[in-house]
């Protein structure tokens, strides 16, 4: 599975519970509350002040592992 911006939080983990580490990194700590349902990953960066690429690299390296 690619992790592409426009997804949730949800949609992401659903799919690859492990990416919940990389995001926790990255200072996403409440991924499992309301928001993440509908917030894209995209949105969540821009909130927490993230670099969406950086997480985007960290997430696609870690699949690569």
């Amino acid at each position: 599975m690619t992790i592409e911006a426009k997804m949730t939080i949800a949609e992401i983990l659903r799919q690859k519970p492990e990416a919940a580490k990389i995001l926790q990194k990255f200072g996403m700590h409440c991924i499992g509350c309301a928001v993440a349902a509908g917030e894209s990953l995209e949105d969540a960066a821009r909130v927490h002040d993230i670099d969406l690429q950086k997480l985007l690299d960290a997430l696609k390296n870690h699949d690569q592992q």
